[in-house]
């Protein structure tokens, strides 16, 4: 990914300008504590997977009314299968959800990390709306498309440019 660092956590017009037209925001999840998923996960069965905590679904909701106050038209939103990620996006209620198995974790080898990332940056650069795009996923996701960590709740604001995603700046997770 090229273009030029944003200063972590900064905020300033350029991400609020970039999503009003049209840009793009990877969320990482909201908080959900641990580390990968349990033994016994299932994709299909929340209550096998880390789920979010009681301050993931304020920051969920909180992402959604920062968002809305921004005035920030969303013209699409996509998630992980992952209950943390889907629930995320269900309680932004910024738009109707899609899951998009493009932005499922490959933590742990769980599917294949490079044909994934390619694919899911393909689908990225065609992004042209109306409206911004929100992408909820994970933080292994942000960073091999942008090289780029990520907090929980945080995200980093991109704008498709020829080949590559532009860097836009990030939105702080929420308090």
């Amino acid at each position: 990914m090229g273009a030029a660092a944003a200063q972590p956590g900064a905020e300033d017009q350029d991400v609020w300008a970039a999503l009003r037209g049209g840009a793009i925001v990877l969320l990482r999840h909201a908080d959900a504590p641990g580390i990968g998923d349990p033994p016994d996960f299932r994709l299909e069965d929340c209550a096998t997977q880390r789920n979010l905590s009681e301050l993931g679904r304020k920051q969920a909701r909180r992402i959604g009314e920062l968002l809305r106050r921004q005035q920030v038209a969303v013209g699409a939103l996509w998630t992980s299968q992952w209950c943390r990620a889907r629930d995320s996006a269900t309680l932004m209620a910024l738009a109707p959800v899609r899951e998009e198995p493009l932005f499922n974790s490959f933590f742990a080898a769980r599917g294949d990390k490079d044909e994934q990332t390619a694919a899911a940056r393909r689908k990225l650069l065609a992004w042209r709306g109306p409206g911004a795009l929100v992408v909820v996923t994970h933080q292994v996701n942000i960073t091999a498309l942008t090289g780029l960590g990520v907090s929980s709740a945080e995200g980093i604001v991109l704008r498709p440019r020829g080949d590559d995603l532009a860097l836009v700046g990030r939105i702080a997770p929420p308090r």
